[in-house]
């Protein structure tokens, strides 16, 4: 719903090229995106039923168009999702400014500021924050009708901006003009895929509560779209540098005194926090990914508090960079904002007229009528957005969902690869003993030391201790120390060719037993924490990096730990 604060603001930058006739055209663009809107609206209530555990486009692609398909989805779902939260918070704080003008010069910072809070916030759980947000949206939806109420009531137009309406031709605007009006505009409706992803996030009844809230915020969202566009004609509203769309209708519809501030207010917290709707759906559509392979599996992780904290901090990193690149300017980044989630839109409608052709339930026709109407509109609405909006920065979105879906085949073969080597598609042999070999190295006689081979000979009673001879050392020393020390374990003295240990030791090992399986035991002090950590040499880091490249060496640590 936050997305009325730059949707209307979009169609009036373009359409404010061809002067008083093409703002005059801003209520019938806005129409087309409301009739959009509106077949949205029913057709994902259809997605919400058919796929309750939710996952969206992604879900529907994967079951009925094939795994190239839902890729393609899940990558426009990902671009959209960032995108989200950078424009949403690069909205709010332009709505902040326009009621602070001194405040301009801080744009990009005041953006990076609300963005860690409310990554933190999100980190807590998706249901506190969900109740943080239940005020702010309530006064904000209010705020926005008392403005259109009060707009439509005003007998006379407040002097908000010079100029007059000039008679509406479309021949004077352009057929061009009003497509890139309506691709800009189509960025309201964003908001729509994303209760379809995050079903799981809602209390039982989860489909009936999701398809409520599915209608509602498509009812709200046109309601305030259309009056919003109607309040623009009515006061003739135009772009002003430093001035939103949104803070002008505002000023002239209740003045600039208080109800102008709550208003303003509003919006900034809740276009603020509007980015949640990202930070909902997208850790939910990371863990499908990454149970699916398509994404590293600790997306699929969950902290004690049921948060997805890989997928909520990329989210907050991926918009940070994108906010930092935009210099925190909102009108810089709606251009890209249509494109991924038209492409969502489109799969997803195709995905359900091929659902109703197998599943032939009660009433499949007009439901599959439905989804087909949805998908062509899309359709188009994609191929729309993405030629007019190309030249002003959609390219890096054309250039980024092929190379996600690259990178989520390259992950998911290398899982398969994984796969093959742990063999889990077929029932393993039984396990038997194998003959190993304790090694132990060992930089110098000491308690440590003692500590390192009392442990491997628990371990085993083939226990072999090697020494890495660095340059500068006294080979002879340490040798005259160990026979003094004579602990009962041979003693093996490794030359140093490369200024390292794993190196000799990795190599001493797999040459001299290649058919046994080898255990070491690495001994190392365990500093407290804090500035203490750089005190060690880290040698035992640098050998455990060689002996991991072993796939038939097992690596034990002995910590020691200093109080």
């Amino acid at each position: 719903m936050a997305s009325v604060s730059y949707g209307p603001e979009a169609v009036v930058l373009v359409l404010a090229a061809a002067g008083g006739a093409g703002l005059g055209l801003t209520l019938p663009v806005t129409l087309a995106i409301a009739l959009l809107l509106a077949v949205l609206t029913a057709s994902y209530r259809q997605v919400i039923a058919a796929f309750p555990n939710g996952g969206g486009a992604y879900a529907v692609a994967r079951r009925h168009l094939g795994h190239r398909a839902s890729l393609v989805a899940a990558a426009s779902l990902i671009v959209d999702y960032v995108l989200n939260v950078a424009v949403s918070i690069a909205a709010g704080v332009a709505a902040l400014t326009s009621a602070f003008p001194a405040l301009h010069g801080y744009t990009a910072w005041i953006c990076l500021a609300v963005l860690v809070g409310i990554t933190a916030l999100n980190l807590l759980g998706i249901r506190e924050s969900a109740r943080a947000f239940m005020a702010p949206t309530v006064i904000f939806v209010a705020g926005i009708f008392t403005v259109i109420i009060a707009g439509l009531l005003r007998s006379q137009p407040a002097a908000v901006a010079a100029g007059t309406a000039t008679t509406l031709d479309f021949r004077t605007v352009g057929l061009l003009l009003l497509l890139k009006a309506f691709s800009s505009g189509c960025a309201a409706l964003t908001g729509v895929e994303a209760i379809a992803n995050a079903v799981p996030s809602f209390a039982a009844p989860k489909v009936a509560r999701a398809q409520r809230a599915e209608v509602v915020l498509g009812g709200l969202l046109g309601v305030m779209l259309i009056g919003l566009a109607v309040l623009i004609q009515k006061f003739e509203v135009r772009p002003v540098d430093g001035t939103t769309v949104l803070s002008q209708l505002t000023e002239a519809s209740l003045g600039h005194g208080i109800g102008y501030y709550v208003v303003q207010f509003a919006t900034v917290v809740l276009l603020a926090l509007a980015a949640n709707t990202s930070y909902g759906g997208l850790p939910t559509l990371t863990k499908l990914l990454a149970d699916d392979n398509c994404l590293p599996h600790r997306f699929a992780v969950a902290s004690p508090r049921q948060v997805y904290r890989y997928g909520v901090l990329t989210l907050g990193l991926a918009a940070a960079a994108l906010l930092i690149g935009a210099n925190g300017d909102m009108n810089a980044l709606v251009p890209l904002f249509a494109i991924g989630v038209f492409v969502g839109f489109t799969l997803a409608q195709v995905g359900m007229v091929r659902h109703w052709l197998l599943a032939r339930s009660k009433g499949w026709q007009w439901r599959l009528a439905l989804n087909g109407f949805g998908a062509v509109l899309t359709f188009v609405a994609a191929i729309v957005t993405t030629a007019m909006k190309f030249t002003e920065g959609a390219w890096l979105i054309v250039l980024v969902l092929p190379l996600l879906v690259v990178a989520m085949e390259r992950i998911r073969g290398a899982y398969t690869r994984i796969g093959e080597v742990r063999g889990t598609a077929e029932l393993p042999r039984p396990p038997r003993p194998r003959e190993s070999v304790v090694v132990v190295p060992v930089s110098e006689v000491s308690e440590l030391s003692c500590e390192a081979l009392s442990a491997a000979m628990s371990i085993g009673k083939d226990v072999v201790a090697v020494h890495v001879c660095l340059e500068g050392e006294s080979t002879r020393a340490f040798t005259k120390a160990w026979e003094a020390w004579h602990p009962d374990v041979p003693l093996v003295l490794l030359p140093d060719h490369d200024a390292t240990v794993g190196g000799p030791v990795a190599r001493y090992i797999s040459e001299k037993y290649p058919d046994r399986r080898k255990v070491v035991v690495v001994a190392e002090v365990d500093p407290p924490l804090g500035w203490n950590r750089v005190l060690p040499s880290h040698r035992s880091d640098e050998l455990e990096r060689e002996l991991r490249k072993l796939s038939d060496t097992v690596v034990c640590h002995l910590r020691v730990q200093v109080a």
